[in-house]
């Protein structure tokens, strides 16, 4: 029996596009709601893919919900799959009294609290049947919920990596020239914002220990970053001529390939780091914290290394170490693209969502 699926989403990444695509070859009866600006919204229609527009201006879009109930009474579903928080607090009211199962979506670790009431109109609602989440860590974060005789059910998160395929990364890299960094030096880059959580002032401290090795390091620091106390604190830095700020790049990916290791020196709260994932797909030796989703993604001293969350310390021996092994960290290149084509690929993405559906749907 074919299952009728409809998914809500927003950004469509092109991981998420493309489990679209692989759900609709697989025979799912897919109706996908998405704003018309999604950036790879021609896949889609390419594919056949049945293609609605919304765009949900809010958490609570009057307009928005009447277009969703629009196609809910216009077609049976079996399964609302929400992609985003918008979609999931606007669906969850229209679908109430309805046997249609809900799936939805988490991306990040944490900020849902069973003393927050927005979590109790969204991911602890007893509507949502399932919650896929894209790191362990997440899951785990929904399976310690408690207050006093209640407990979040613990079947109900489950994991489902967001996958991806080696040929959607063909493009060359930058050249290290237009990047104003020598062929010999050693690269690190860092696709970040100015988030607190994202740990950046730690990575910019980490550079004054790495100064005194006299190693030939610079940092490529890849994203909008012009905050004050940023700018002021890399001006400040022993090394702040071998720091590159690219300012927002369409080509992060390539902008990473040109580089000998990539980090994220997050402190909370990350889910499947997708500018880690970048840097691995061209064999760039990845370091990440110990938080959140981001350990899941390496084999520690294989694919990559793991260090403790907040300290520049920590940040400063991990480059160091690297750039003092270059075959160490060339092998530790080859296997993190080993490890996201073997463990984090799209197909398998596609057949543990197929394989969900159907147990949801008693299939299986």
């Amino acid at each position: 029996m074919s299952i009728r699926v409809l998914a809500i989403t927003e950004h469509s990444d092109l991981p998420e596009t493309c489990q679209f695509i692989g759900l609709h070859n697989a025979g799912v009866q897919l109706q996908v709601l998405c704003p018309e600006t999604a950036p790879h919204k021609q896949l889609l229609l390419d594919a056949n893919v049945k293609v609605v527009w919304l765009k949900l201006i809010s958490r609570v879009d009057r307009v928005g919900r009447a277009a969703i109930q629009v196609v809910l009474d216009g077609s049976e579903f079996d399964i609302v799959h929400v992609f985003n928080n918008k979609a999931l607090q606007n669906t969850l009211p229209l679908i109430k009294h309805s046997p249609v199962k809900l799936v939805a979506y988490r991306g990040i670790e944490g900020n849902v609290s069973v003393f927050d009431p927005i979590s109790w109109m969204t991911y602890l609602n007893p509507r949502v049947d399932k919650i896929v989440c894209v790191a362990n860590a997440i899951r785990d974060h929904f399976k310690k919920l408690r207050f006093l005789w209640w407990q979040f059910p613990q079947d109900k998160a489950v994991t489902i990596y967001k996958g991806h395929d080696l040929s959607w990364y063909q493009k060359p890299p930058v050249p290290r020239s237009a990047l104003g960094v020598a062929d010999d030096a050693f690269i690190v880059g860092c696709i970040v914002n100015e988030r607190p959580r994202k740990g950046l002032p730690f990575l910019i401290d980490s550079l004054a220990r790495i100064a005194e090795t006299g190693l030939n390091i610079h940092l490529i620091l890849i994203g909008s970053i012009n905050g004050t106390k940023t700018m002021a604190k890399i001006a400040q830095s022993p090394m702040k001529e071998n720091i590159h700020l690219t300012g927002y790049r369409t080509d992060a990916a390539q902008v990473l390939a040109a580089c000998d290791a990539c980090i994220l020196p997050a402190i909370k709260r990350e889910g499947l780091p997708k500018s880690i994932i970048e840097g691995m797909v061209h064999q760039v030796t990845p370091i990440v914290t110990n938080t959140g989703g981001s350990p899941e993604l390496i084999e520690a001293g294989v694919s990559g290394l793991i260090i403790e969350a907040g300290s520049a310390q920590a940040i400063s021996e991990a480059i160091e170490q690297l750039a003092r092994n270059p075959q160490k960290n060339r092998n530790m290149g080859v296997a993190a693209q080993a490890r996201i084509q073997r463990d984090f690929n799209i197909t398998t993405t596609v057949e543990q969502t197929l394989a969900l559906y159907r147990k949801l749907l008693g299939q299986i």
